[in-house]
């Protein structure tokens, strides 16, 4: 049984769709998870309830760990290390083995290319939440549980909200608005493409030499600056102009004072001001796959927005 925690998010979809073209069985876990499949188990539970948990994982053979908290760091702080042991207890109690989907915040910030050994040295509180997840798993990793820890660079494709560039470039590109950027224009920076991320992590659990290491999600490999993004993209949907507006630091505060999800991204945005590049090589070279190119995903997130 290969089962979801978290069950429903863009992730965890496509973490589903690799999964089932490959025949497994899955079982999909959240307070109320939807059927993706005719033949996917359905189990309703708070991933807060150790009980709950341990029933969730139960008969599981491995687990896929991709719930989205709420973007607050006080809830970070006191929800995701009950989440993350109750989820390791129930590994552990029930045999399976445990695929955390994570982020780069834990790398901070990262002068060059960030690589499965850059060490972790947060320089913000979600940052700080997120190596004390990775700490914990590691030390489960060297006492026997199975562990592997896949990280992703920011998402862009899917037409997902989640998604900063997604809902600043393409959607207002793809609807004939200005386009707007964080920060800074002409710094490199690195996307992962949301089906390429979904397949990936399904490839990763069910690979058995793929286990107790850490896996950069496959991302492409030349990175491109906010500038040449919104111009490639204004190309493809032949908009009228390739303008756009840079958000300065001194405006996102202001706006955070009245937009919570701006307060909490604040501190954030030196992954804006500064390069920041993602190397994947090791995945690519390992599982020889050809992550998706920025152009074509960009094609195909622009025509996801006007279909």
């Amino acid at each position: 049984m290969q089962t979801i925690l978290g069950a429903n998010g863009v992730i965890a979809n496509g973490i589903v769709k690799e999964l089932n073209a490959n025949n497994h069985k899955i079982r999909l876990v959240s307070r109320n998870p939807k059927r993706i499949n005719t033949k996917d188990e359905l189990v309703s539970a708070d991933l807060l309830n150790q009980e709950q948990v341990m029933n969730a994982v139960k008969g599981s053979h491995t687990v896929y760990l991709t719930p989205g908290l709420t973007y607050n760091i006080k809830i970070w702080q006191n929800h995701w290390p009950i989440l993350m042991q109750n989820v390791i207890n129930a590994c552990k109690e029930h045999n399976a083995r445990l695929l955390f989907f994570d982020n780069v915040y834990s790398y901070g910030l990262v002068k060059g290319w960030m690589t499965e050994s850059t060490p972790l040295n947060p320089v913000s509180k979600k940052g700080e939440v997120r190596a004390k997840l990775c700490d914990m798993l590691m030390t489960e990793m060297k006492n026997g549980l199975p562990v592997i820890i896949a990280r992703a660079a920011d998402f862009y494709g899917d037409t997902s909200p989640l998604s900063v560039m997604n809902e600043l470039v393409f959607k207002n590109i793809a609807k004939g608005s200005k386009p707007m950027l964080l920060v800074n224009d002409k710094t490199r920076h690195s996307l992962t493409y949301i089906p390429d991320a979904g397949k990936a992590a399904a490839m990763l659990g069910t690979t058995d030499t793929a286990w107790n290491q850490v896996w950069h999600i496959p991302t492409a490999k030349d990175p491109l600056t906010g500038k040449q993004i919104v111009e490639i993209a204004a190309e493809i949907a032949k908009a009228k102009s390739n303008k756009y507006f840079v958000l300065p630091k001194w405006i996102l505060r202001i706006y955070g004072l009245f937009d919570t999800n701006v307060k909490e991204s604040v501190e954030m945005l030196y992954q804006n001001e500064y390069d920041y590049l993602f190397d994947s090589s090791k995945f690519e070279k390992a599982f020889g796959f050809e992550p998706t190119s920025y152009r074509d995903g960009i094609k195909e997130t622009i025509e996801g927005y006007r279909s």
